[in-house]
């Protein structure tokens, strides 16, 4: 697995911090992304950050 790449089943496992809903992936953004809060949460390194003060709001 490349740094770029992220474990489907690691995404799978994880939620938005903030409401609890489940995540989708970004692949060419390298984030994920919470529809229900409305906010993106970078993925550096393989790594998802999931604190909200990282995540960039979405529309």
């Amino acid at each position: 697995m490349s740094d770029a790449e992220i474990d489907r089943r690691m995404v799978e496992a994880l939620v938005c911090p903030l409401t609890q809903a489940v995540l989708s992936y970004d692949a060419e953004r390298q984030e994920l992304v919470s529809k229900a809060a409305h906010l993106a949460f970078p993925i550096r390194d393989g790594i998802p950050i999931m604190l909200i003060s990282e995540a960039r709001k979405i529309d």
